[in-house]
């Protein structure tokens, strides 16, 4: 078995810009230590990000002196163009900031609002069950109040110093003078072609005369480049109070099935300064954003109750896998019943981190058997507050995007940004597509009398799986990371610094990993990977197993062995490229 990881590993290893990695994977796979594997030479800067345009960008704009947040204006202006099935204009992001002056790390909440006019039967018949999820989703209903442009101008007010406008520039020339449609676009319109047509603007967009793009077609945005033009001149005001607001009023409250957005919830959005979560880990903190996301609260509990037990023996071993997928599938039930937008209601999220609650959840791990169902229940953590929430039902399917970037000064970002569904909710305003963020709501707003925590409230943001990630060793930052993928962005995250900091893999062996994941009872194989072969083993343990494709989109950048620079990966699933210098 342990030939067939170690040939697969080798064959996805990704090589850094410009470089031809050299961290083979060892014969004892995941025994070797960090400093046998990576041998590239460093690089003073880098970005990794979801396509090799995007990364370009940020890669020029760090080159001429610019910071991470003027990097990641550049990227995320590319990104909405190139790869907007994922991110853009028209949605939301977390970020993480380490900054080098202080040495402290700053959360930024730009994750979406709902209407003032939303009600907890927002997705719901009226007879009070719940919506179809693409019925939801398609149209105006889902669209929360955009972020992204607030989260860049905020970003770069803080910790920019390059031009404003210069910044846009590359992703403006792209735009009006066309970019190849990628495989993997031309693939994502194909299967979602028919959603697509059902709204006309979009439509004339991505199925042209009735036919998808095609891999290699020419494509020009006119429309995306005007909006960047005015983000370029005037900041993110108009997108707020101004033209463009009224616009995607207009398109939203025009689309069919018609939305709730006014204007007043565009005027009243704030970007919000949000405390990291930080926990722990093996001698290494590992910091992320606190609620509304659940990403850093459910990776800081699967690693705080791997922690508990002893090391973790080698992935090749099935035992790793039963105690990583356990620990996930607990941190997923705390996640279900507790975690919310936390201006509105109460969090637990210290008693969730407490090491003596951690270590009460992997007390119920010691056999060598899966955990049963019964076994795996929303616990206790110590609180102030009542807990008597009922578990939520929100579905999460994977889009999002992931920009992992350190620049000369020594700054790292994080930065997770979605439209959540691919293409979000097929509205499309000013050259870009509006986000169906209010369905990572509950469509329940009770249950069996209970209230569910991650009900639709008006202002409310909608609960979030997305984990970007810093991690210190001695207060220095020595991995900036996350993915997209829904709500198994958690796993994917989760099981990478389980291969970093247990297992020793450098960056390219990492993202280059067969997803394994459990959050919900059974186990997710890779598909096409030899992840297939624990198929038979784990469900000799007590598991049901379900092989597909686990198409996550890892960005990591890791300080070398020496501290002297940084080696970065790009998940080979996807399109991404790490570029540094």
């Amino acid at each position: 078995m342990r030939g067939l990881w170690a040939g697969l590993l080798a064959l996805l290893a990704t090589p850094l810009w410009g470089q031809q990695a050299t961290d083979a994977v060892a014969p004892e796979w995941g025994q070797a230590p960090v400093a046998d594997v990576a041998q590239v030479q460093a690089a003073q800067y880098m970005v990794v990000a979801a396509h090799p345009l995007a990364a370009q960008a940020g890669a020029d704009v760090l080159a001429q002196g610019g910071t991470a947040a003027d990097a990641m204006v550049a990227v995320q202006a590319v990104l909405g163009l190139v790869e907007p099935q994922s991110s853009g204009l028209g949605g939301g992001a977390f970020l993480l900031w380490f900054d080098a002056a202080s040495g402290q790390i700053t959360t930024l909440d730009g994750r979406e609002t709902a209407p003032l006019a939303a009600t907890p039967r927002l997705f719901q018949h009226p007879d009070g069950t719940p919506m179809g999820f693409f019925d939801a989703v398609v149209g105006g209903r889902s669209v929360g109040v955009p972020g992204t442009p607030a989260l860049l101008t905020e970003a770069h007010r803080r910790w920019g110093q390059a031009d404003w406008a210069g910044l846009f520039q590359p992703a403006i020339a792209l735009a009006e003078d066309g970019f190849s449609v990628s495989p993997r676009l031309a693939a994502a319109v194909a299967r979602d072609a028919a959603r697509l047509a059902s709204q006309p603007g979009t439509a004339r967009y991505f199925v042209p005369d009735g036919q998808p793009l095609a891999a290699g077609a020419r494509l020009k945005n006119p429309d995306y480049a005007a909006s960047l033009r005015l983000l370029a001149r005037e900041g993110a005001a108009p997108f707020y109070t101004g033209t463009i607001a009224r616009d995607i009023v207009a398109a939203v409250q025009g689309a069919s099935p018609a939305g709730l957005l006014a204007p007043l919830d565009l005027a009243i959005y704030r970007v919000k300064d949000r405390s990291p979560l930080c926990l722990p880990y093996r001698g290494h903190e590992i910091c992320g954003m606190g609620p509304p996301s659940s990403g850093a609260l459910a990776v800081g509990q699967i690693l705080g109750t791997l922690a508990q037990g002893p090391a973790l023996p080698p992935p090749t071993d099935v035992q790793a896998w039963r105690r990583m997928g356990d620990a996930s599938r607990l941190a997923f039930a705390d996640r279900g019943r507790y975690v919310a937008d936390s201006d509105f209601v109460p969090v637990p999220a210290q008693g969730m981190l407490e090491p003596a609650y951690l270590q009460a959840r992997a007390g119920l791990m010691v056999g060598p058997q899966a955990l049963a169902p019964e076994q795996v229940q929303p616990g206790q953590p110590r609180f102030q507050h009542s807990l008597n929430w009922a578990d939520d039902q929100a579905l999460e399917l994977p889009s999002t995007t992931h920009i992992s970037i350190v620049d000369g000064y020594g700054n790292a970002l994080s930065m997770t940004s979605t439209i959540e569904n691919g293409f979000g909710s097929r509205v499309m305003v000013r050259g870009y597509l509006l986000n169906n963020e209010l369905t990572d709501f509950s469509f329940r707003s009770h249950q069996d009398g209970r209230a569910i925590a991650n009900a639709v409230a008006p202002g409310k943001r909608p609960r979030s799986s997305m984990a970007p990630t810093i991690v210190l060793r001695q207060g220095v930052p020595v991995l900036i990371l996350g993915s997209p993928g829904g709500s198994r962005i958690i796993p994917f995250v989760a099981n990478t610094l389980v291969a970093m900091l247990d297992w020793g893999m450098g960056p390219a062996q990492a993202v280059a990993m067969p997803h394994m994941l459990n959050r919900f009872g059974t186990f997710e194989l890779e598909q096409g990977t030899a992840a297939e072969a624990m198929a038979a083993p784990l469900q000799a343990l007590g598991y049901e197993v379900k092989i597909g494709p686990l198409n996550s989109g890892l960005h990591v950048i890791s300080r070398t062995p020496d501290g002297t620079g940084w080696l970065g990966a790009a998940d080979p699933r996807r399109e991404g490229q790490a570029m540094g210098r």
